[in-house]
């Protein structure tokens, strides 16, 4: 059970520090598109920040209900 709940720590840790270099790799290509004024930088970095908040959404409210399938 102990190695279950530390494993579901490790993987919501994981999931979440996906999340976050996403959504920071989606602001870094948005502010880019910004600066060069490119059209095709700004979406994807906007898609990639979206993303990110996803992963992070799912890293913080759906993982942790994994603890309570068993």
């Amino acid at each position: 059970m102990g190695f279950f709940n530390s494993a579901v720590d490790t993987l919501q840790t994981l999931v979440g520090a996906l999340g976050a270099g996403l959504g920071v790799w989606g602001m870094i290509n948005l502010f880019e598109g910004y600066g060069n004024d490119n059209p095709g930088a700004k979406s994807q970095g906007i898609k990639q920040l979206m993303a990110g908040g996803g992963v992070l959404l799912i890293a913080t409210q759906l993982i942790p209900l994994l603890k309570g399938v068993f």
